[in-house]
């Protein structure tokens, strides 16, 4: 017991000392007292294009190495052609549900903000861009639009077809999906349902009388 009370306080006189000790030397209260590796603290700092002696080449900003990957980023190994296109339509899927109501929406924002100044908000190429003399994309509603497959409209969107320049700048590869899967939605309540195929009509039998049927037995029908 009497351990215990010389234990504590021997720790009460040590706070008491370092508290006492640090209002002592600090005169301002902003400052701290001492500050261990202060290069650390307060280390030099260079702009993206100034002069940098801590490189061999003497530059801020340096060029990545080759083979480095940008962290977050994604590579896809398709070339921007229509072969390739055609390609990324067979080997990529959407990652999506077509029931994600989230992911639905958020493609409804990024066409509204994206997409709809070219295609038009119903998506038939009637945007304000293509009515002031752009050239008007092809509708989104039309056979050759409908029969693309998700991942070729992912890889139009990734690196651009004709007119059309790449959004791989802008939209990141998720809110590509994202948009893919609004188009989808959008196409889905615009394309109408077929039309039943009609039967041929029925051809009602008449009935003959008996003067009908002697006028055909000497031929004067």
């Amino acid at each position: 017991m009497t351990g215990r009370v010389i234990l504590n306080g021997f720790l009460l006189l040590a706070v008491v000392i370092s508290v006492t000790a640090s209002w002592i030397f600090s005169s301002d209260p902003a400052r701290p007292n001492f500050e261990f590796l202060p290069q650390m603290a307060h280390s030099p700092r260079y702009n993206a294009f100034a002069p940098n002696p801590n490189f061999a080449n003497g530059s801020t900003l340096q060029r990545p190495e080759p083979g480095t990957i940008p962290r977050g980023s994604m590579l896809l190994h398709y070339a921007a052609t229509p072969q390739d296109a055609l390609r990324a339509g067979e080997e990529l899927t959407s990652p999506l549900d077509s029931g994600n109501v989230r992911a639905r929406e958020r493609g409804a924002f990024v066409f509204s903000n994206f997409c709809a100044v070219c295609h038009g908000a119903g998506g038939a190429g009637n945007g304000p861009v293509a009515q002031r003399g752009y050239p008007p994309p092809p509708s989104l509603l039309a056979e050759h639009a409908l029969k693309m497959k998700d991942g070729q409209l992912f890889h139009v969107l990734t690196y651009g077809q004709n007119n059309m320049p790449s959004y791989a700048s802008q939209l990141s590869r998720e809110d590509r999906w994202n948009a893919i899967l609004y188009v989808r939605a959008m196409q889905a309540a615009a394309t109408p349902v077929p039309p039943p195929t009609p039967t041929a009509p029925s051809v009602p039998q008449l009935k003959t009388t008996q003067s009908d049927a002697a006028k055909v037995a000497g031929g004067q029908l």
